[in-house]
């Protein structure tokens, strides 16, 4: 394991190319790094940023999607050179940019306060798609399934218990993954249709299969020297998994785990 230095507070991390990105509370910079010498590189700077909450890469676009908590997504080239208060495109669009994800050409927008998945093209910003969840359910994190499922992070109302579930394109709910004191605040998953969880209250990352089974624990609290998991980047092709501690991002080799 091998860390980021001169970071704190971290709400977001993700890589595009050689370089990591980085987003922290109350800080309208997105902090650059060199992916392979850990080098603090020029900040970019969003000066409207208010309350940065998630930030992801498309390697397609070579952008940056940053979500403003509950207010905007912005759209960043990987320079800095072109900022863009992106979505929502219209001021009657009411849904609450929570967090992020990108499959391929498309970006998903999870909204707590609607309950809702909203799938937009990562070019164009076109809306797609709208997935309505259950209303017991309370999502953290979604990412689209390699089957075109989408993968929800989320709270069981009804429970009272966190939840990983699969859910369809209608809102269906197909599997699901629970066990006790678990808190995944954040996903990942890979082209074999695994799930990466942070499990922010056991201080571990879990590997669940294609069905939600729980596979093995990949990080234990140990090696996380005892801190919560924030947020997860994984980087499939070298096997690195970034996850963003509190005051830290951590940089894990998961590739023969």
């Amino acid at each position: 394991m091998s860390e980021l230095c001169g970071v704190e507070f971290v709400h977001g991390v993700t890589q595009l190319c050689d370089v990591v990105y980085v987003i922290c509370g109350w800080s309208s910079a997105i902090r650059r790094y060199d992916a392979i010498t850990h080098q603090q590189l020029t900040d970019i700077n969003l000066k409207d940023l208010r309350s940065p909450w998630d930030i992801v890469a498309c390697e397609l676009t070579s952008e940056l999607y940053v979500a403003d908590s509950e207010e905007c997504v912005w759209r960043v080239s990987s320079d800095g050179a072109d900022i863009q208060r992106w979505l929502p495109k219209s001021p009657s669009d009411t849904f609450k940019p929570y967090a992020l994800s990108v499959t391929s050409s498309r970006l998903l927008v999870t909204s707590r306060i609607d309950r809702q998945l909203i799938q937009f093209d990562a070019a164009g910003g076109d809306e797609l798609r709208r997935v309505g969840l259950p209303d017991y359910m309370r999502p953290l994190h979604a990412i689209e399934s390699r089957t075109g499922t989408f993968i929800v992070s989320n709270g069981n109302r009804q429970l009272d218990q966190y939840q990983i579930c699969e859910v369809s394109t209608e809102g269906q709910v197909l599997h699901q993954f629970s066990s006790s004191h678990f808190w995944p605040i954040r996903i990942a998953v890979d082209s074999q249709g695994n799930t990466l969880v942070a499990d922010y209250d056991k201080r571990r990352i879990l590997l669940l299969d294609a069905q939600l089974a729980l596979r093995r624990v990949i990080i234990d609290e140990r090696q996380l020297n005892y801190r919560r998991p924030e947020r997860l980047c994984y980087l499939e092709q070298s096997g690195q998994l970034l996850v963003a501690l509190k005051d830290t991002v951590a940089v894990f080799d998961v590739l023969q785990r």
